[in-house]
């Protein structure tokens, strides 16, 4: 009897978790649901270059219509779906349509946090495709645009609005951009960049209401808690994602901060998973429960998930990274520096290429790492290896970053030992 995989969520996870069942064998049907009315594509580029108008919708694509087609994927595209019934293992769509599976695959997601103040109903928000598009008339030179929020999407609208001549204003809430994810060293870095660059950037800053200008209908006038007023062409947010858990709730799997899931991807329910956003995963290299926001998540959940479901369990132990790209800066960030209490700084940050190490009681935990993609390497085999790397280590640069983790946690050890009593020596001489 052949098996049926149903995936709800057409994102990067559901197509990755619809590719790798094929590749790992799975010969049944499967079939795609997504809430958009295109093909899977990639989210990154939506703030960056498709926002520009410097990239076509087709290379946004994770893959073109005929690898569907030959690889016999059914898409349900611009379809919802409103229900899940467990028992019978039965997915209803907002067209009327019901399909019965074998496995069921949650990949949905998340969507934009929303700002709360009078007049927010103003706000563009740059999540998907349709809100890339909604923006572009406007994102022309000349024009004003407040960005709200100084997190990746935030900062790369920025950059990207900067270079193509808008004169923007940046509104960060916390102390420091990048304030959730990084330290101060990164985050006053950033700053100062985006200043260099033109942007009016303004931390601490809420923003109380947003109201129509006298000038025109198009102009508003943005009014933050210090008293201070902007006027804006196009508003634009990005504050955080919250995760859709509300059919997995509904249909009563556990869910915390996202679809509690196992290290193979499977939720509280017998042939159920999630991947990507949406999904809450133990990790065993920080030794917690971890929901991701990454591509690289989504990709490896998706074919953690598929081979759960072809029997071929392979635990999810991945070290997470992200990246971001701003002007002609890329920023990539290898591991969770959660609970860090030191970070060593490896180059110089006024060359425009460094590293940041965070580390936890002498343990490595993470690197962000600007214009240096060895640190990022090399510090992603360090973490998933458990490699102890002394702080003297990570910062001297006379040592080639792809050599930090070369040797094992008892040669640093008894290199530390003896250097600690070569310098204890000179000291009694």
């Amino acid at each position: 009897m052949t098996e049926t995989t149903v995936i709800i969520g057409g994102g990067q996870a559901g197509a990755q978790v619809a590719f790798s069942l094929r590749k790992e064998g799975f010969s049944g049907r499967i079939v795609l649901i997504g809430d958009e009315p295109v093909l899977p594509y990639q989210r990154p580029p939506l703030s960056k270059t498709y926002l520009a108008g410097e990239l076509e919708k087709e290379r946004l694509l994770v893959k073109p219509a005929a690898f569907y087609d030959k690889a016999s994927i059914e898409r349900r595209l611009g379809e919802t779906v409103s229900a899940i019934d467990m028992q019978e293992q039965l997915v209803s769509l907002n067209t009327g349509d019901a399909l019965s599976y074998d496995h069921l695959v949650l990949a949905t997601g998340g969507r934009v946090r929303r700002l709360s103040c009078p007049g927010a109903d103003r706000i563009n928000y740059l999540r998907t495709l349709a809100d890339a598009e909604a923006m572009q008339d406007a994102f022309v030179a000349g024009a004003r645009l407040v960005v709200i929020g100084g997190g990746y999407v935030g900062l790369e609208t920025a950059a990207v609005a900067v270079k193509h001549g808008l004169k923007v204003t940046l509104l960060v809430a916390r102390p420091t951009v990048l304030g959730r994810v990084s330290s101060p060293e990164v985050g006053k870095f950033f700053e100062a960049v985006h200043r260099k660059a033109g942007v009016t950037l303004c931390c601490n800053t809420g923003v109380d209401a947003i109201e129509p200008s006298g000038d025109s209908d198009r102009v508003l006038t943005l009014v933050t808690d210090s008293g201070y007023r902007v006027l804006a062409d196009m508003v634009v947010a990005g504050i955080g994602l919250l995760p859709n858990v509300e059919l997995a709730q509904a249909a009563g799997i556990v869910c915390d901060d996202g679809i509690n899931v196992d290290e193979y991807g499977r939720t509280s329910v017998a042939n159920v998973y999630a991947a990507g956003d949406c999904a809450n995963h133990p990790n065993p290299i920080y030794q917690r429960r971890l929901r991701l926001e990454s591509v690289q998540n989504a990709v490896d959940q998706g074919k953690t998930v598929a081979a759960t479901i072809c029997g071929k369990d392979k635990a999810y132990a991945e070290v997470p990274w992200f990246w971001s790209d701003q002007y002609d800066l890329k920023l990539q960030t290898a591991g969770i520096n959660s609970g860090y209490d030191q970070t060593i700084v490896r180059g110089d940050p006024e060359s425009r290429s460094f590293a940041v190490f965070y580390l936890r009681e002498g343990r490595l935990l993470a690197v962000d790492a600007i214009n240096r993609p060895a640190e990022f390497v090399v510090t992603r085999n360090i973490i998933a290896k458990g490699i102890v790397v002394s702080a003297e280590r990570l910062q001297d640069e006379s040592i080639p970053a792809k050599a930090l983790g070369n040797d094992s946690p008892c040669e640093i050890i008894a290199k530390a030992t003896s250097q600690a009593s070569d310098t204890s020596q000179e000291k009694v001489a």
